[in-house]
Protein backbone atom coordinates (compact mmCIF):
# COMPACT_ATOMS: atom_id res chain seq x y z
CA UNK A 1 0.00 0.00 0.00
CA UNK A 2 1.58 3.19 -1.08
CA UNK A 3 2.12 6.12 1.17
CA UNK A 4 2.91 9.63 0.66
CA UNK A 5 0.77 9.50 -2.52
CA UNK A 6 -1.70 12.23 -1.02
CA UNK A 7 -2.34 15.69 -2.49
CA UNK A 8 -1.22 18.49 0.32
CA UNK A 9 -2.55 21.91 0.86
CA UNK A 10 -0.39 23.99 2.97
CA UNK A 11 -2.06 26.59 4.83
CA UNK A 12 0.09 30.22 4.97
CA UNK A 13 1.14 31.85 8.07
CA UNK A 14 -1.82 34.25 7.66
CA UNK A 15 -4.10 32.03 7.71
CA UNK A 16 -3.15 30.15 10.44
CA UNK A 17 -2.89 33.26 12.11
CA UNK A 18 -6.70 34.07 11.27
CA UNK A 19 -7.79 30.61 12.03
CA UNK A 20 -6.38 30.82 15.28
CA UNK A 21 -7.39 34.06 16.64
CA UNK A 22 -10.82 33.59 15.42
CA UNK A 23 -11.39 30.42 17.26
CA UNK A 24 -9.56 31.75 20.60
CA UNK A 25 -12.01 34.69 20.08
CA UNK A 26 -15.25 32.69 19.91
CA UNK A 27 -13.65 30.47 22.31
CA UNK A 28 -13.68 33.16 24.76
CA UNK A 29 -17.15 34.23 23.99
CA UNK A 30 -18.74 31.25 24.32
CA UNK A 31 -16.35 29.06 26.81
CA UNK A 32 -16.92 26.12 25.57
CA UNK A 33 -16.80 24.06 22.38
CA UNK A 34 -20.31 22.72 22.76
CA UNK A 35 -21.87 23.34 19.06
CA UNK A 36 -25.35 25.44 20.88
CA UNK A 37 -26.83 27.31 18.12
CA UNK A 38 -26.07 30.43 18.99
CA UNK A 39 -21.72 29.14 18.31
CA UNK A 40 -22.92 27.81 15.24
CA UNK A 41 -24.04 31.00 14.11
CA UNK A 42 -21.11 33.04 14.93
CA UNK A 43 -19.05 30.73 13.55
CA UNK A 44 -21.13 30.81 9.74
CA UNK A 45 -20.49 35.07 10.56
CA UNK A 46 -16.96 34.59 10.91
CA UNK A 47 -16.56 32.21 8.01
CA UNK A 48 -18.20 34.89 6.14
CA UNK A 49 -15.35 37.30 6.35
CA UNK A 50 -12.56 35.14 5.35
CA UNK A 51 -10.21 35.98 2.54
CA UNK A 52 -8.90 33.65 -0.58
CA UNK A 53 -6.31 32.81 1.54
CA UNK A 54 -8.55 30.08 4.04
CA UNK A 55 -11.02 29.51 1.21
CA UNK A 56 -8.70 28.58 -1.74
CA UNK A 57 -6.89 25.65 0.48
CA UNK A 58 -10.34 24.92 1.17
CA UNK A 59 -12.14 24.65 -2.10
CA UNK A 60 -13.56 21.26 -3.45
CA UNK A 61 -11.10 18.55 -3.91
CA UNK A 62 -10.06 18.83 -7.80
CA UNK A 63 -8.50 15.41 -7.97
CA UNK A 64 -9.20 12.08 -8.83
CA UNK A 65 -7.21 10.70 -5.44
CA UNK A 66 -10.59 12.38 -4.09
CA UNK A 67 -8.57 13.81 -0.64
CA UNK A 68 -6.22 15.92 0.14
CA UNK A 69 -4.03 16.78 3.57
CA UNK A 70 -4.44 19.96 4.70
CA UNK A 71 -1.50 21.21 6.79
CA UNK A 72 0.22 24.27 8.24
CA UNK A 73 -1.82 24.53 11.66
CA UNK A 74 0.46 23.80 14.69
CA UNK A 75 -0.19 21.67 17.19
CA UNK A 76 2.20 20.84 20.34
CA UNK A 77 1.26 17.15 22.30
CA UNK A 78 1.38 19.12 26.01
CA UNK A 79 -1.54 21.25 24.21
CA UNK A 80 -4.36 18.73 23.83
CA UNK A 81 -3.88 16.80 27.51
CA UNK A 82 -4.24 13.24 27.61
CA UNK A 83 -5.43 11.35 24.80
CA UNK A 84 -9.91 10.26 26.06
CA UNK A 85 -10.56 6.87 26.93
CA UNK A 86 -13.87 7.13 24.40
CA UNK A 87 -15.79 9.93 22.97
CA UNK A 88 -18.19 10.15 25.73
CA UNK A 89 -15.37 10.69 28.06
CA UNK A 90 -13.81 13.51 26.40
CA UNK A 91 -15.80 16.77 26.63
CA UNK A 92 -14.42 19.45 25.61
CA UNK A 93 -10.60 18.52 25.41
CA UNK A 94 -8.86 20.25 22.61
CA UNK A 95 -11.87 22.87 22.55
CA UNK A 96 -10.26 25.12 20.32
CA UNK A 97 -9.73 22.48 17.42
CA UNK A 98 -13.36 21.85 17.67
CA UNK A 99 -13.56 25.31 16.65
CA UNK A 100 -11.27 25.49 13.94
CA UNK A 101 -12.87 22.42 12.43
CA UNK A 102 -16.30 23.69 12.47
CA UNK A 103 -14.62 27.05 10.82
CA UNK A 104 -12.84 24.93 7.71
CA UNK A 105 -16.27 22.88 7.70
CA UNK A 106 -18.54 26.10 7.14
CA UNK A 107 -15.99 27.22 4.71
CA UNK A 108 -16.45 24.13 2.45
CA UNK A 109 -20.18 23.55 3.34
CA UNK A 110 -23.04 22.79 5.95
CA UNK A 111 -21.48 20.86 9.15
CA UNK A 112 -23.94 18.08 9.98
CA UNK A 113 -24.28 15.87 13.48
CA UNK A 114 -26.60 12.88 13.88
CA UNK A 115 -28.86 12.79 16.89
CA UNK A 116 -28.54 9.65 17.43
CA UNK A 117 -24.20 9.28 17.08
CA UNK A 118 -22.01 11.20 19.85
CA UNK A 119 -25.09 12.69 21.13
CA UNK A 120 -25.13 15.20 18.42
CA UNK A 121 -21.99 16.56 18.50
CA UNK A 122 -20.75 18.33 15.42
CA UNK A 123 -17.57 17.20 16.08
CA UNK A 124 -16.51 13.82 16.96
CA UNK A 125 -13.42 12.40 18.63
CA UNK A 126 -12.04 9.32 17.11
CA UNK A 127 -9.79 7.40 19.87
CA UNK A 128 -9.44 3.73 20.86
CA UNK A 129 -11.97 2.36 23.71
CA UNK A 130 -11.94 -0.11 26.34
CA UNK A 131 -14.40 -3.02 25.07
CA UNK A 132 -14.49 -1.74 21.30
CA UNK A 133 -11.30 -3.14 20.23
CA UNK A 134 -12.98 -5.55 17.64
CA UNK A 135 -15.91 -3.59 15.89
CA UNK A 136 -16.17 -1.93 12.94
CA UNK A 137 -16.32 1.46 14.27
CA UNK A 138 -14.16 4.14 14.83
CA UNK A 139 -13.77 3.18 18.50
CA UNK A 140 -11.75 0.22 17.64
CA UNK A 141 -8.57 -0.84 17.29
CA UNK A 142 -6.81 -3.98 16.67
CA UNK A 143 -8.88 -4.89 13.76
CA UNK A 144 -8.67 -3.56 10.60
CA UNK A 145 -11.54 -1.17 10.32
CA UNK A 146 -12.95 -1.98 6.48
CA UNK A 147 -12.71 0.59 3.90
CA UNK A 148 -15.96 2.11 3.87
CA UNK A 149 -18.07 5.22 2.83
CA UNK A 150 -18.97 6.98 5.90
CA UNK A 151 -22.66 6.23 7.20
CA UNK A 152 -23.32 4.75 4.01
CA UNK A 153 -26.10 3.22 5.66
CA UNK A 154 -28.25 6.69 4.66
CA UNK A 155 -29.30 8.89 2.05
CA UNK A 156 -28.01 11.88 4.14
CA UNK A 157 -24.46 10.95 4.25
CA UNK A 158 -21.77 13.53 4.15
CA UNK A 159 -20.31 14.41 0.95
CA UNK A 160 -16.97 15.27 2.90
CA UNK A 161 -15.80 14.33 6.14
CA UNK A 162 -12.33 16.35 8.26
CA UNK A 163 -10.34 14.19 9.97
CA UNK A 164 -7.69 16.35 12.07
CA UNK A 165 -5.19 14.90 13.71
CA UNK A 166 -4.18 15.56 17.71
CA UNK A 167 -1.80 12.67 18.54
CA UNK A 168 -0.73 9.90 16.96
CA UNK A 169 2.79 8.61 18.35
CA UNK A 170 2.30 5.41 16.75
CA UNK A 171 1.89 6.53 13.00
CA UNK A 172 -1.23 4.83 12.76
CA UNK A 173 -2.66 5.08 8.89
CA UNK A 174 -5.66 5.83 7.81
CA UNK A 175 -6.43 3.61 4.56
CA UNK A 176 -8.31 5.68 1.45
CA UNK A 177 -9.01 4.30 -1.75
CA UNK A 178 -10.67 6.19 -5.01
CA UNK A 179 -13.60 4.94 -7.10
CA UNK A 180 -12.04 7.12 -10.14
CA UNK A 181 -8.83 5.07 -9.92
CA UNK A 182 -10.21 1.55 -10.06
CA UNK A 183 -10.46 -0.75 -13.37
CA UNK A 184 -13.53 -2.29 -13.37
CA UNK A 185 -14.84 -4.67 -16.43
CA UNK A 186 -18.22 -2.61 -17.70
CA UNK A 187 -19.92 -6.10 -17.02
CA UNK A 188 -19.29 -5.47 -13.54
CA UNK A 189 -19.81 -1.81 -13.44
CA UNK A 190 -23.05 -2.72 -14.86
CA UNK A 191 -24.15 -5.25 -12.11
CA UNK A 192 -22.69 -2.84 -9.26
CA UNK A 193 -25.18 -0.04 -10.13
CA UNK A 194 -28.27 -2.02 -9.50
CA UNK A 195 -29.89 -2.17 -6.23
CA UNK A 196 -29.16 -5.12 -5.13
CA UNK A 197 -28.48 -4.59 -1.33
CA UNK A 198 -29.15 -2.69 1.26
CA UNK A 199 -26.12 -1.35 3.74
CA UNK A 200 -26.92 -1.64 7.27
CA UNK A 201 -26.44 0.87 9.95
CA UNK A 202 -23.07 0.38 11.87
CA UNK A 203 -22.43 -0.45 15.37
CA UNK A 204 -22.20 3.43 16.44
CA UNK A 205 -26.04 3.45 15.33
CA UNK A 206 -27.84 1.45 18.20
CA UNK A 207 -31.39 3.52 17.59
CA UNK A 208 -31.01 2.73 13.48
CA UNK A 209 -30.30 -1.12 14.11
CA UNK A 210 -33.49 -1.55 15.87
CA UNK A 211 -35.63 0.47 13.12
CA UNK A 212 -38.35 -1.67 12.60
CA UNK A 213 -40.36 0.84 9.62
CA UNK A 214 -40.18 -0.69 6.53
CA UNK A 215 -37.91 -2.98 5.42
CA UNK A 216 -34.18 -1.95 4.05
CA UNK A 217 -33.83 -0.21 0.69
CA UNK A 218 -31.52 -1.62 -1.70
CA UNK A 219 -29.12 0.73 -2.85
CA UNK A 220 -26.46 0.55 -5.84
CA UNK A 221 -22.67 0.25 -4.89
CA UNK A 222 -21.83 2.24 -7.76
CA UNK A 223 -23.46 4.94 -10.42
CA UNK A 224 -21.66 7.15 -12.78
CA UNK A 225 -22.04 10.79 -12.53
CA UNK A 226 -20.87 13.46 -15.13
CA UNK A 227 -17.59 13.97 -13.12
CA UNK A 228 -17.17 10.06 -13.18
CA UNK A 229 -18.03 7.48 -10.90
CA UNK A 230 -19.08 7.46 -7.67
CA UNK A 231 -19.77 4.69 -4.66
CA UNK A 232 -21.42 3.92 -1.71
CA UNK A 233 -19.97 1.21 0.03
CA UNK A 234 -19.42 -0.45 3.73
CA UNK A 235 -18.43 -4.48 3.11
CA UNK A 236 -18.82 -4.74 6.84
CA UNK A 237 -23.03 -3.95 6.62
CA UNK A 238 -23.61 -5.28 2.94
CA UNK A 239 -25.46 -9.07 3.55
CA UNK A 240 -23.93 -10.24 0.57
CA UNK A 241 -24.44 -13.86 1.16
CA UNK A 242 -28.04 -12.72 -0.15
CA UNK A 243 -26.97 -11.58 -3.55
CA UNK A 244 -26.82 -13.75 -6.80
CA UNK A 245 -23.01 -15.25 -7.00
CA UNK A 246 -22.35 -13.22 -10.41
CA UNK A 247 -23.22 -10.17 -8.00
CA UNK A 248 -21.29 -11.15 -5.11
CA UNK A 249 -17.65 -11.92 -7.61
CA UNK A 250 -18.49 -8.46 -8.86
CA UNK A 251 -18.60 -7.02 -5.39
CA UNK A 252 -15.26 -8.78 -4.80
CA UNK A 253 -13.60 -7.12 -7.87
CA UNK A 254 -14.21 -4.02 -7.17
CA UNK A 255 -13.12 -4.60 -3.26
CA UNK A 256 -9.96 -5.73 -4.85
CA UNK A 257 -9.42 -2.67 -7.04
CA UNK A 258 -9.68 -0.74 -4.08
CA UNK A 259 -7.55 -2.84 -2.32
CA UNK A 260 -5.04 -1.83 -4.62
CA UNK A 261 -5.07 1.22 -5.48
CA UNK A 262 -5.72 2.31 -1.62
CA UNK A 263 -3.13 4.85 -0.17
CA UNK A 264 -1.68 4.98 3.45
CA UNK A 265 -1.83 8.29 5.46
CA UNK A 266 -0.19 8.25 8.34
CA UNK A 267 -1.41 11.90 9.87
CA UNK A 268 0.76 13.90 11.69
CA UNK A 269 -0.55 16.56 14.74
CA UNK A 270 -1.93 19.45 13.25
CA UNK A 271 -2.74 17.66 10.07
CA UNK A 272 -6.35 17.69 8.81
CA UNK A 273 -7.27 15.36 6.11
CA UNK A 274 -10.03 16.29 3.83
CA UNK A 275 -11.84 13.27 2.18
CA UNK A 276 -14.78 13.02 -0.64
CA UNK A 277 -17.29 10.56 1.00
CA UNK A 278 -18.62 10.21 -2.63
CA UNK A 279 -15.32 9.32 -4.55
CA UNK A 280 -13.21 7.78 -1.48
CA UNK A 281 -13.43 4.81 1.23
CA UNK A 282 -11.36 5.04 4.16
CA UNK A 283 -10.77 3.20 6.97
CA UNK A 284 -7.64 2.90 9.23
CA UNK A 285 -4.87 -0.19 9.64
CA UNK A 286 -4.86 -2.03 13.18
CA UNK A 287 -2.88 -0.93 15.92
CA UNK A 288 -2.50 -1.66 19.90
CA UNK A 289 -4.30 0.54 22.47
CA UNK A 290 -1.95 1.33 25.28
CA UNK A 291 -5.00 3.43 26.90
CA UNK A 292 -2.77 5.94 28.89
CA UNK A 293 -3.27 8.72 27.22
CA UNK A 294 -1.39 8.42 24.39
CA UNK A 295 -3.17 6.51 22.09
CA UNK A 296 -4.01 8.46 18.39
CA UNK A 297 -6.71 10.74 18.64
CA UNK A 298 -8.48 12.60 15.64
CA UNK A 299 -11.34 14.74 15.30
CA UNK A 300 -13.86 14.58 12.76
CA UNK A 301 -16.38 16.87 11.38
CA UNK A 302 -18.67 15.93 8.57
CA UNK A 303 -20.00 17.95 5.80
CA UNK A 304 -22.64 18.43 3.26
CA UNK A 305 -21.96 20.70 0.37
CA UNK A 306 -25.00 22.43 -0.89
CA UNK A 307 -26.61 22.01 -4.37
CA UNK A 308 -24.11 18.75 -5.13
CA UNK A 309 -25.52 16.60 -7.51
CA UNK A 310 -23.91 13.47 -7.00
CA UNK A 311 -26.28 10.82 -5.50
CA UNK A 312 -28.98 9.10 -7.36
CA UNK A 313 -32.58 10.60 -6.84
CA UNK A 314 -34.11 7.26 -5.30
CA UNK A 315 -31.91 8.08 -2.20
CA UNK A 316 -34.86 10.62 -1.32
CA UNK A 317 -37.02 8.22 -0.89
CA UNK A 318 -34.70 6.48 1.17
CA UNK A 319 -35.88 5.89 5.49
CA UNK A 320 -32.44 6.37 6.45
CA UNK A 321 -33.52 3.75 9.61
CA UNK A 322 -35.00 6.54 11.61
CA UNK A 323 -31.79 8.73 11.93
CA UNK A 324 -32.27 11.92 11.22
CA UNK A 325 -28.95 14.62 10.56
CA UNK A 326 -28.57 18.35 12.42
CA UNK A 327 -27.61 20.99 9.57
CA UNK A 328 -25.67 23.79 10.53
CA UNK A 329 -27.14 26.46 7.77
CA UNK A 330 -24.68 29.22 7.03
Amino acid sequence: MPTGAVPLRQLDPHAVDELTDTAHKILAEFGSSAARPELLRRIAESTARFGETILHPCRPVDTDDGLYVLRGLPLEDSDVGPTPESWATAGDRAAAWDVILLLLATAMGHPIAWEGQQEGRFVHNIVPSPGHEAEQTGASSTVLLSPHTEDAFHPGRAHLLLLACMRNHDAVATTAASVRKVRLDPADVALLSRPMLPILPDDAYAEAQSFTGEEPPKVPALWQTEAGPTLRYDPAYTPLDEAPADYRAAYDRLTAELERVSVAVALEPGDILVVDNDLVVHGRVPFKPRYDGTDRWLKRASVRVPGRRSRPLAEADEHGYGQAALVALV
